[in-house]
């Protein structure tokens, strides 16, 4: 039986991570409008993935980097607005700021749920940034407020918060004093009035008198706030050329992701040094090897190739992800051989579907059809999820292998075309050869919303009234107020 908690415990972790990710890729839509040049700087920043067993511990550097001016950005999604950090009393690499550089900034969104999934999150359009000088500046002076969570004992991470007002509403300042700050409301005209002190600390007005303020817009703080920082726009190849030779791992890092945006013969010969110095980080010398593959020269895609082979199951699993983000033949081939190699941890294999989802190749299709029949769990159900995504563009010819397909087959391919909702009456009728193919019909056009079939309802009920009728009893039942009630 399913431990029901261990369910809410993935849920509640998906959702953590939906809401970073999403808050994360609303900072870089917000650079771009900005001017700045960003790159995903911590691998998985922008997506909500879950490995779940194998962990994968990278460095600990910021979400984003920007190529014109070296500024890196950690993005920090908020549900309720405030300017906090978990940190650990205890162990220095739990800090608040470990990672972080005093140029670095860290960004502030607010997500708002919009439906029930836990990847229901969107971020709304004010993006709000900090510098960690400052921020640093403060907490030595003691101008945070540091909360420990209830019962939590000497080893346990407490909360650091840089007190803030914040404007509930969008309106005009009207007033600032040394105590309170006065924004009259737009949608009314109330004036609504903020105390310029939090836990006994001042505030530094962010807004003058006439100011315009919108809703979730920090207007006071022990810190300066702002909605954009300048991009000098004078970083070229040779910043990152000399970061690489930077005693700071994180600094190589960064380094070895920006330069591959550069073209240039020094950059292969940097980027080769790196790869080949096996004295260096492993994830250094994984992505000198992907940006060489980028560059076309073909000792990055043996390196990889190599690792994709190596001691460590969590190196084995980066080179995979990476080439799932690197969309070349070699990535293609050499995620085809991991998937198909019974040798490899399940794991491995998984990810290696997984990662030929994120191509979307329809080459990919016969692959990843032929693993639905595989024992383990994890490998079928990447691999339907990786058929999932093709089927966006693929659905068709998804559709013509299901006569052919065996059972398990089948009931991959029939849940990909389902939820991709591309499926064409037309294109299904011909495919009902057996009774288990009519099923499997009958539960793709049950589970899509009846007013997209409306029109073509007719083909099938002249074709197969029994099938006609399945579909219609499902669309019935899923549309039903008791459909998904949950007993408690």
């Amino acid at each position: 039986m399913t431990n029901r908690r261990s369910f809410k415990t993935d849920e509640s972790f998906l959702e953590k991570l939906a809401i970073g990710a999403i808050g994360t890729r609303a900072v870089f839509a917000d650079l771009l409008r900005q001017g700045h040049k960003p790159i995903e700087l911590e691998r998985g920043s922008m997506n909500y993935k879950i490995w779940k067993n194998i962990k994968i511990k990278r460095l600990r550097v910021p979400d984003i980097l920007c190529l014109n001016c070296a500024t890196r950005i950690e993005a920090r999604a908020k549900t309720n607005l405030e300017i906090s950090m978990s940190h650990s009393l205890a162990d220095p690499e739990r800090g608040w700021d470990k990672g972080l550089t005093d140029h670095d900034i860290v960004s502030l969104s607010i997500c708002n749920k919009f439906a029930e999934s836990p990847i229901d999150w969107q971020a709304e359009s004010l993006i709000q940034y900090v510098s960690v000088r400052e921020l640093r500046k403060a907490f030595s002076e003691k101008q945070v407020v540091i909360e420990k969570p209830k019962g939590a004992g000497e080893g346990f991470e407490v909360r650091v918060t840089w007190p803030s007002a914040i404007a509930s509403s969008s309106g005009v300042v009207k007033e600032v004093t040394p105590s309170r700050l006065q924004f009259k409301r737009d949608s009314d005209g109330r004036t609504i009035s903020l105390s310029l002190s939090k836990k006994s600390l001042p505030l530094i007005p962010l807004v003058k008198t006439g100011d315009a303020v919108v809703a979730g817009q920090i207007v006071a703080s022990v810190i300066n706030v702002s909605s954009s920082f300048s991009c000098k726009s004078n970083t070229g190849k040779e910043t990152f050329l000399k970061m690489l030779k930077s005693p700071s791992v994180t600094d190589r890092y960064a380094a070895v992701k920006a330069l591959p945006h550069f073209v240039d013969y020094s950059i292969s010969q940097a980027l080769k040094e790196r790869m080949n110095d096996a004295r260096e980080h492993i994830y250094v010398r994984l992505e000198s090897a992907a940006g060489l593959v980028r560059l076309g020269q073909g000792e990055g895609i043996e390196f990889i190739e190599q690792t994709l082979h190596g001691e460590y199951l969590e190196h084995r699993l980066e080179g995979i992800i990476i080439l799932g983000e690197i969309d070349l033949p070699e990535s293609q081939r050499l995620l085809t051989a991991v998937l198909l190699d019974n040798g490899q941890h399940p794991e491995i294999r998984a990810g290696a579907a997984w990662a030929l989802g994120e191509l979307q190749k329809p080459d990919s299709i016969n692959t990843l059809i032929q693993t639905f029949t595989e024992l383990a769990e994890p490998i079928r159900i990447e691999a339907v999820r990786a058929l999932r995504k093709i089927s966006e563009t693929e659905a068709a010819r998804i559709i013509s292998k299901l006569p052919d397909s065996n059972e398990e087959q089948r009931a991959g391919m029939a849940w990909a075309i389902g939820k991709s909702g591309h499926a064409v009456i037309d294109e299904l009728l011909p495919i009902m050869v057996d009774e288990d193919a009519r099923r499997w019909v009958a539960y793709i056009l049950g589970t899509q919303k009846k007013d997209k079939y409306i029109d073509q309802i007719e083909a099938l009920r002249s074709y197969d009234p029994e099938v006609y009728f399945a579909v219609t009893v499902l669309w019935k039942i899923i549309g039903s107020w008791i459909y998904n009630l949950e007993e408690y």
